[in-house]
This record gives structure tokens, C-alpha cells and sequence, in this order.
């Protein structure tokens, strides 16, 4: 018997009707919502220290309530780091869900990829000094954690299972090695997981979406595109596949683009329980939208996680504003001039116009990085005053003021990295 995974999503902000047509028609042993990325980890950590009981993915609840009954009728079990920077919060919220909808189902939550206590001596290449040095402008520093955590909650009876900054194919791998009993040391087995995790974590791009381009890759009723799923064989080979009646399509041309994204080396992708290996693989089309995969490899991981170390860095002040008609585009640029002037002389050095749009329809953009609040709101301030003090006709100003979440990356000892499975119900934890 082939083991059925899908995924829901590939980002924050998937569409959620395709995640219910797969909880409802998929007949899976799991579906994964694959929702993070660096910087949507780092404002989930900025938006829990505003709350204490914030800071998972916001969308939690709406998938939840749409692909759940789904789910519990099926028997499929639910994966997903929508726990963001408080996985116990997304726990207590989803275990919220399940009692109103009366669902039989156990929820879990899995921590441990917070390491902010502990990253200070370690050196952020990319600013050239430790994580310490950065003192009150840390916000946060999540490994990128490995199945364990997972596994742990599955083997226990977890229906739910909630995790933060788990790595992408890991949400994927770790329900595999539950089901079919891999050994942690079984190498080529964990590559071949990890390659199907890879394969399916962004949803919709393996199934024709970001792979579109008209008149050369046509992709057929994209607007109702399917997400996709695998049937794995005990083996770790597989078959990509998708469901009947959706959109999109499953080729080895899909598969192998997705399989190459991301990726730096096909031979050497590391992850936190094994490198897997990419460079045999073989793709071959077996029926209509039926794609199997064989030979990926493995071999033992480094014994190092990357962990990404988000800090604030400053703050953005924003205004755009619209000129048209004829002599639009010197009305822009005079525009841009005067603000370059008008912050200057504010002191403002780090600054960007742009001139958007065709010749007698165009759009100023101006955006300048500032060391405070109260100087980004200058920015946005000075845009809205081209209205009476700037060239002729100007209009439609919009303004933002936003902080700067900023990303460097470190590694750090994976055996220093512990994960820990907690049941929400009833509430004891698992080592």
C-alpha cells in the first residue's frame, strides 16, 4: 500500500479551496500546510512580542475550519508550521477549533527551533558581526529543526501537529518516517523523503503555477489549479499526481523545475537529517498528470542547523503619487528631484524613486530607509505635500511608514537543538 501525502499550502497566503478539495477528495494519510519563510517567521516573532498569545499564522483558523471536517471524515492527519513564532498559541487556537466542531482529534504542538537565548557569540556573516552585537535589535533566532519533534507527536496519537520553524521537507519527511518505520540512519531512504518534501512544499508550482508562460508552458484551467499530491511506496520512490477534475497539469517539466528550486547544488541539499542527493533522479510521465520519481540519495547530515536571526534595521518611509496626461513623465521626474532635495537637506541619505507606468500614465514611487519612526513619517509626509507644492496635477498620494525586519543567517550545533511535543489534549508533554 502506497502512503498519500498532499500539500495545502506553499506559502502564507495560499489559496485555501484547493487544500479543501484535497482534505475532502484526497483520501490522504496526511496533508501539509508548508506557510513560512525567513522573513514571515521574523514579523510572527515581532507580532508576539506586541501580544503574548499572537504570533502564528493568521490564517490558521480559516484553514483549519475549511479543511478539517474533511480531514477527521477521511482519517488524515494534519502537518504544518503555521505555529510561526508560538506554536503552543496555534495549538491552544487549533484545539479551540476542534471542541466547537465536536472532531475527535488530538492536537499537538512542537517547539524547540527558538535558540534566541543562546545565538549570541555566533558571527552573522552577512553584517559581519555576532549575534550579540546586535543587543535590543534582536527579535528573534529559529533553527530550521529536523522530524524528530514531529515524529514524536505522530507516534503518540497526534491528529494535529503544530511546529515553527521546522525545515520545509521536514513537515513532509517526518509523517514518512513514521509510517513506514525509516531508521534515522537509513540515508538514501531520508533523501528520497526529503526530495518528495521538496517536490511538493510550494503547492501549485509543481502543478503548473509559477510555471505558466503563455505560448510556450501552457498550463490548462490554471484558474482552478489543483495542489498537488504523492503516493509513496515504502521504498521512498514515488508518484507525483494531482486530483481528478482540477486544473493544472503534472509533468516531468513541473517536477523538474521544482526540483531545482532553491536549490544550490542537486547533489549536496543540506538538511537537518540528512544531504540529500538529487543528481540521479529520474522523472518519467507513467499516465495523465502521473509523474514517478526514483534513485534520489542521502548521506549523513552535517551535525549543523542554519538558524535565521531576524533584527530590526531601521525604518521605511514611503509616499507614491500619479501624474498623467502629456508632459507626465518631466512632471515625475521634477517630482522626484524636489524630494531628493527636501530630504537631503532632512538629512535623509538612503533613497529610491521610481517613475512606474507608460508615457502619459505614470506613478512616482519614493521610498527612503530612516533610523526612526518619526523620520520615515517625513518621508511619507513630504510625498503627500506634492499635492500644492510640486509640479502641476498630481494625485491618488498613498503613504506607508513600516520598521525594517532584516535577515542574517549562522549555523548552529543541531545537537544543541532540542525538540519537544506537546499534546494539548490532555496536557502533558513528550521528550
Amino acid at each position: 500500500m502506497t502512503f498519500r501525502i498532499g500539500c495545502g499550502a506553499g506559502f502564507q497566503g495560499d489559496r485555501i479551496d484547493p487544500a479543501k478539495d484535497l482534505a475532502e477528495r484526497g483520501a490522504l494519510d496526511v496533508l501539509v500546510f508548508e506557510c513560512l519563510a525567513e522573513r514571515t517567521i521574523a514579523l510572527a516573532q515581532q507580532a508576539r512580542l506586541e501580544d503574548p498569545n499572537g504570533g502564528f499564522d493568521p490564517l490558521l483558523e480559516r484553514r483549519l475550519r475549511a479543511c478539517l471536517p474533511g480531514c477527521a471524515r477521511n482519517g488524515t492527519k494534519i502537518v504544518t508550521n503555521m505555529g510561526a513564532a508560538n506554536p503552543r498559541a496555534a495549538g491552544e487556537c487549533a484545539r479551540a477549533i476542534v471542541a466547537e466542531l465536536g472532531l475527535p482529534l488530538t492536537v499537538a504542538a512542537v517547539t524547540g527551533d527558538d535558540v534566541s537565548d543562546r545565538i549570541a557569540d555566533y558571527r552573522l556573516d552577512e553584517i559581519g558581526e555576532t549575534a550579540g552585537a546586535l543587543g535590543a535589535r534582536l527579535v528573534s533566532a529559529n533553527a530550521y529543526i529536523g522530524v524528530t519533534g514531529i515524529v514524536d507527536a505522530l507516534s503518540r496519537g497526534a491528529d494535529i501537529v503544530i511546529c515553527g520553524r521546522a525545515s520545509d521537507p521536514a513537515l513532509f519527511l517526518a509523517p514518512l518516517v513514521h509510517h513506514f518505520g525509516w531508521e534515522m540512519s537509513d540515508y538514501t531512504r531520508l533523501g528520497r523523503g526529503t526530495l518528495i518534501g521538496h517536490l511538493l512544499e510550494c503547492s501549485a508550482q509543481i502543478t503548473g503555477g509559477y510555471f505558466a508562460d503563455p505560448g510556450k508552458k501552457d498550463v490548462p484551467n490554471i484558474a482552478h489549479i489543483g495542489f498537488p499530491l504523492a503516493e509513496v511506496s515504502a521504498d521512498g520512490n514515488a508518484v507525483i499526481t494531482k486530483l481528478p477534475g482540477t486544473g493544472g497539469l503534472v509533468t516531468p517539466a513541473t517536477c523538474t523545475e521544482q526540483m531545482l528550486y532553491e536549490i544550490h547544488d542537486p547533489a549536496a541539499y543540506v538538511q537537518p537529517d540528512v544531504i540529500a542527493d538529487f543528481s540521479d533522479v529520474t522523472f518519467e510521465q507513467v499516465g495523465p498528470d502521473r509523474v514517478a520519481l526514483r534513485d534520489a540519495d542521502g548521506r549523513a547530515p552535517t551535525g549543523w542547523l542554519k538558524v535565521s536571526v531576524a533584527y530590526r534595521d531601521g525604518w521605511q518611509g514611503e509616499g507614491q503619487i500619479s501624474y498623467a496626461g502629456a508632459n507626465a513623465h518631466a512632471r515625475a521626474e521634477l517630482a522626484a528631484a524636489i524630494l531628493d532635495e527636501r530630504l537631503k537637506e532632512a538629512g535623509i541619505t538612503e533613497r529610491l524613486s521610481q517613475v512606474l507606468g507608460t508615457e502619459h500614465d505614470l506613478r512616482l514611487r519614493y521610498a527612503a530607509r530612516c533610523p526612526d519612526r518619526a523620520t520615515a513619517q517625513t518621508v511619507a509626509q513630504e510625498v503627500e505635500a506634492l499635492y500644492l507644492c510640486g509640479p502641476a496635477a498630481g494625485g491618488g498620494v498613498t503613504k506607508s511608514v513600516k520598521e525594517i525586519i532584516a535577515i542574517a543567517s549562522t549555523l548552529f550545533p543541531a545537537a544543541e537543538v532540542s525538540t519537544c511535543a506537546q499534546l494539548m489534549e490532555p496536557h502533558h508533554e513528550i521528550a
